[in-house]
């Protein structure tokens, strides 16, 4: 059997960097420059030149003073974030490093992205590792509501023995934000605690960080070194990196500097470039290729890349009596191939579609086309020194290597390669759903995302596939499954790919796929602006899954903004032109906003509709329409009703495991007590923070907050009702809901007169009136107000008129009559108690 490649490696290794003595003692240099500051030691070379050897060398040389940690790029899963912490995460925490504040911020940043997931020890990251969070989560067993980064900071107190380190817990003022931040804001926060930890543990033994591959999160600059928000996270990371050092490798030097200036300064570049021709022949020799003219050719066709000069000597090991020499760098691949054996050659090439691989990808891959699949085959192919190890039995290929294999297939073979590898995902996928995690290896990798990765190239999956996959996606790998959906799909769209057979892809609708699954993460967590800025064009056709999809993530947007009457266009437009999977919900969005609009009689005659056009898989619409519905019998007073109601939405909700509609369903009965039981809304109301913080739904939080404060009000609680009107402004103003925020505004007028500010009622009952006109929503309110205004003494000419054009819009089942004297029932209850 030949010798693989990784048995002779170190020798030769070590000869190739005795030949960046420059390099190395720069590195040098730096290690006894670390300091205060952030230093990067930017390596740069071109694909194929040694970087990933580089750093695993300089890393192996490192003194044991330091603590190391690496992060590869070539991962996709390792550009996320989130994902990309956590690896540093545990290669520092298994060096002794303390991660306490990190890891409750990392558990609540965790926690928002896989809502369906309970909090406990088999669940959460570094539940094992972390003895702050092993203790937290014992201790919290049982509890009704657990999970934000209030409860876990509170509990720290019965988990944590000593006293210093509970002290710099409970006392640090970032943890104590987290409940209030955006999830973008919380993934800011979560960067910095990571960095406060190891800048803390510095002192003891200074720490490097090496990060590979970095042209694979930022494949093409734009003009001047801009690359969108790519890599934003990364620079965000780094440049908080003090008392340490990151060496990051490239294949064009970092131009950060176009962000900000100060980064010249941080930032050192040293080149990686070709061995000089005494060290090829060296190396060569020493491994065994000792013919000078044989040595002389490899050495010159290999341009002084160690990529192609290992493959000569794999060339050589696996046929050491071959003659001939091999003029280009192509030809030292193409050699390389020749020498080895047929089914080898084929499997690698089928392999080079997959991003990554394991032994199941691998066996898949040989049953489809025939090829040898057992274990020996296997051990051989991973022990080539162009397989790349990652972690949990998982392999990639090296760039050059794959671009050479690849050249081999044709487009029909590698279309049907990556049909085969979809199955493989597609199978997987079904299996985890069924409740198999066989591999604690997949944890890290959305089989979904793989699965429309592979349907892309193949040619197999269609844009209205896109959406469908991404809705299980969340349920199996949380948020960022989706968020690399949609990385994938602008990647595909950046470098366009024609499958043999034609163009399975129209470019538009993929990238409406793309557009749509991103305007539906931001309108989840109350980003109203970067929805709408997403679907700027809101007159696309709708007939298909996506398009309507789309039309009604844009609507939504501007329907929060304030804009209905383009929102409601674009509803019914949704609801008549489309036939589809998002008919019943464009029904439920219709006859939502006729309820807003005071239609009620309209809006529960659509919805009876709509729940009739239900199938048996649509709990989730069901669930909407009779929230809905719950929602016009809270705005006509009939709390009954509205009561009976939003039990039957939380039914339909818990039957289809619905995280969102189940917390909003908390946040309704919050709103609803508010009316009805005051001290039982305060308590709702918490609960429903709680969820919703987990969430990062930031509109659903000032409801929540709005709730609180309009029982707090009605208990006398004014200072509290203060301060959580408040909190309700914040959160409603980072949403963009407009109409929110007015709503808010007009409560808090009663809670302004029950504190004897009579004038300072009146404004806020104008300016809330004032907006609910211009937003087109809540002429039923817009009566309310000027009904109080009557009952407060408040003498405003315009609510007159404002309630004079609002009237005729309103139209409750049983007449106006009716529904005022209701009204006036609830105002009392409010007004009661003024000073």
């Amino acid at each position: 059997m030949p010798i693989r490649p990784q048995y002779r490696r170190v020798s030769a290794l070590q000869r190739e960097f005795f030949d960046r003595e420059g390099l190395l003692a720069a590195y040098g240099e730096e290690l006894r420059a670390i300091g205060g500051g952030p230093r990067i030691l930017n390596v740069v070379g071109v694909g194929g030149i040694g970087k990933s050897r580089l750093l695993q060398e300089l890393r192996n040389r490192t003194p044991d003073s330091h603590r190391t940690a690496r992060l590869d790029l070539q991962l996709p899963t390792m550009r996320q974030q989130e994902d990309a912490l956590a690896v540093l995460r545990m290669e520092f925490g298994a060096q002794g490093v303390r991660f306490d504040r990190f890891d409750i911020a990392y558990a609540v940043l965790w926690q928002r992205v896989h809502p369906q997931l309970q909090m406990n020890r088999r669940n959460t990251p570094f539940a094992e590792e972390s003895d702050v969070l092993s203790k937290i989560l014992d201790d919290a067993m049982g509890l009704p509501v657990f999970g934000t980064a209030a409860g876990l900071v509170r509990l720290t107190g019965r988990a944590i023995k000593n006293r210093q380190r509970r002290q710099l817990i409970q006392a640090d003022p970032t943890l104590h934000e987290l409940d209030d931040l955006s999830n973008a804001e919380l993934g800011h926060a979560v960067s910095y605690l990571f960095a406060e930890e190891l800048r803390s543990s510095a002192s003891e033994r200074p720490y490097v960080v090496y990060v590979d591959a970095y042209e694979a999160l930022v494949p093409a600059p734009l003009p001047g070194g801009r690359n969108f928000v790519a890599d934003a996270w990364l620079r965000d990371l780094l440049g908080q990196l003090h008392g340490g050092l990151t060496v990051l490798a490239s294949r064009e030097p970092l131009r950060w500097a176009v962000y900000d200036e100060e980064w010249a300064a941080v930032i050192r570049r040293a080149d990686l470039d070709g061995l000089p021709m005494s060290a090829r022949l060296d190396l060569l020799a020493q491994a065994g290729i000792t013919e000078i003219p044989r040595q002389r050719s490899i050495a010159e066709a290999s341009a002084g890349v160690p990529f192609y000069l290992h493959l000569a000597v794999d060339t050589h090991l696996q046929n050491p009596g071959r003659s001939g020499h091999a003029g280009t760098s192509e030809e030292i691949v193409q050699r390389f191939l020749q020498h080895v054996a047929a089914d080898e050659v084929r499997i690698l090439e089928l392999l080079s579609t997959a991003r990554t691989f394991d032994l199941h990808v691998f066996q898949a891959v040989g049953r489809a086309f025939d090829l040898p699949a057992n274990l020996l085959t296997w051990e051989s192919l991973t022990a080539y020194s162009f397989a790349y190890p990652l972690s949990d039995g998982w392999y990639r290929l090296h760039q050059l290597m794959i671009g050479a294999l690849q050249r081999h297939l044709s487009p029909a073979v590698r279309r049907r390669v990556h049909r085969e590898l979809r199955l493989h995902w597609e199978a997987l996928a079904r299996d985890m759903e069924g409740g198999d995690r066989r591999t604690a290896s997949t944890a890290r990798i959305s089989p979904l995302r793989e699965a429309v990765y592979h349907g892309l190239h193949g040619g197999d999956i269609t844009a209205d596939d896109i959406p469908r996959h991404a809705d299980r996606a969340v349920a199996l790998n949380g948020r960022q499954a989706v968020d690399g959906i949609v990385e994938d799909l602008r990647a595909y769209l950046a470098v366009p790919v024609v499958p043999a057979g034609g163009d399975d892809h129209p470019p538009a609708a993929l990238r409406d796929a793309a557009d749509c699954l991103e305007a539906e993460s931001k309108l989840e967590l109350g980003d109203t602006a970067g929805a709408i800025a997403l679907t700027p064009s809101l007159d696309r056709p709708v007939r298909t899954l996506v398009g309507a999809r789309l039309a009604l993530a844009g609507a939504n947007a501007r329907r929060i903004a304030g804009e209905s009457s383009l929102a409601a266009t674009i509803f019914e437009r949704v609801w008549t032109e489309h036939a589809g999977e998002a008919r019943a919900a464009a029904g439920s969005c219709v006859a939502d906003l006729r309820m807003w609009q005071g239609d009620f009689q309209g809006a529960f005659a659509l919805a009876d509709e709509v729940h009739g056009l239900c199938t048996a898989e649509d709990a989730v619409v069901r669930g909407d329409v009779k929230r809905l519905m719950h929602l016009g019998h809270r705005f006509l007073m009939d709390f009954e009703s509205s009561a009976r109601l939003l039990a039957e939405a939380e039914a339909e909700y818990r039957e289809a495991e619905a995280v969102v509609g189940l917390a909003n369903v908390r946040t309704n009965w919050a709103e609803l007590w508010a009316f009805t039981s005051p001290g039982d809304a305060v308590e709702e109301a918490a609960a429903a923070l709680a969820v919703q913080r987990d969430l990062g739904a930031q509109h659903e939080i000032g409801k929540a907050y709005t709730a609180m404060a309009m029982a707090q009000t009605r208990m006398g609680e004014y200072e509290r009702a203060a301060s959580s009107f408040d909190s309700a402004e914040a959160a409603l103003e980072r949403a963009g809901y407009r109409s929110g925020r007015a709503r808010a505004a007009m409560f808090r007028a009663f809670l302004l007169w029950r504190r004897g500010d009579r004038e300072g009622a009146g404004r806020l009952l104008v300016h809330a009136a004032r907006e609910f006109e211009e937003c087109q929503v809540y002429p039923s309110l817009i009566l309310a107000i000027h009904r109080a205004a009557d009952m407060i003494g408040v003498s405003a000419p315009e609510l007159a008129t404002a309630a004079d054009r609002a009237r005729p819009a309103v139209r409750p089942p049983g007449g106006l009559a009716a529904l005022q004297h209701r009204t006036d029932a609830v105002l009392s209850a409010f007004l009661e108690g003024a000073g």
